[in-house]
């Protein structure tokens, strides 16, 4: 597995990270990979069995450490109760990566407030909440943030409309603190991957027809194989100097500039 390969390495041996949704997904295998790679990691989600799960496997495995505390993003109040916790347990913070996503699949005229609500509440607002609570960690000493972009924000997908417009509104967002907080020694990027994930296998019909145009392979990527890699190549001091770009790890899917 690529993943022991980078444990074997210890590429962020010492680096100091919190990850906001990890309970499975693209979360889960992010954290896996910075396990892998040496790092201590507290992982921020609302799913507390789940996440406890995850961080029990990943720890067992090492060579880095994890603990899990529960936050639900979409709050300002408890994200910045977890950060008091996490960086107490984790000495400081080096990097953050907010990876916690929802997605509801309607036509784009049949989206509700309540719709509207749950998905910028945990996509859009949860970023932001995440973020401005690392910014208060980061701003002495600089570090990293790595937020979660969509190619549903860069093209037309069917079905996701809300997804996609919360995704472009963390696109826009990025890229606004990495011109900002690049004074400070933060650097803030986007990753926009196209992985096999419980959310993209709820997807339904038009979502895997959009998916199985994948120029690299005609399919979505492996989490653990495919983007820990570049996870943590972008948590780690070879990516000292990018920043307000979006990376895409998606095999084609998207060709943007």
């Amino acid at each position: 597995m690529v993943v022991s390969t980078l444990g074997k390495t210890m590429q962020l041996e010492g680096t100091r990270i919190v990850v906001a949704g990890a309970a499975h997904g693209i979360g889960a295998g992010t954290l896996r990979a910075f396990v892998a790679a040496g790092a201590r990691v507290a992982v921020l989600d609302i799913k507390d069995d789940l996440a406890q799960e995850v961080v029990e496997k990943a720890d067992a495995v090492g060579p880095g450490t994890a603990r899990a505390y529960h936050c639900d993003i979409t709050s300002r109040s408890e994200v910045e109760s977890a950060f008091s916790d996490a960086i107490s347990w984790l000495g400081g913070l080096d990097v953050l990566t907010t990876v916690a996503g929802i997605q509801r699949r309607k036509r784009p005229e049949e989206f509700t407030d309540e719709d509207l609500d749950a998905v910028f509440g945990v996509n859009v607002f949860g970023t932001i909440h995440t973020n401005q609570a690392a910014f208060e960690y980061l701003r002495e000493s600089g570090g990293t943030i790595l937020n979660i972009g969509s190619d549903g924000g860069l093209i037309a997908m069917p079905g996701i409309a809300a997804y996609a417009a919360s995704k472009g509104a963390v696109m826009s967002w990025t890229r606004a603190i990495a011109g900002e907080w690049g004074k400070y020694g933060i650097r803030a990027n986007c990753i926009v991957p196209a992985m096999k994930t419980p959310m993209t296998d709820a997807g339904g019909a038009d979502g895997r027809s959009v998916y199985s145009t994948v120029p690299l392979g005609g399919e979505l990527g492996d989490v653990d194989e495919d983007l820990g890699p570049v996870m943590v190549f972008m948590a780690g001091s070879g990516a000292r100097f990018i920043t307000g770009q979006l990376i895409s790890v998606n095999g084609g899917l998207a060709m943007v500039r």
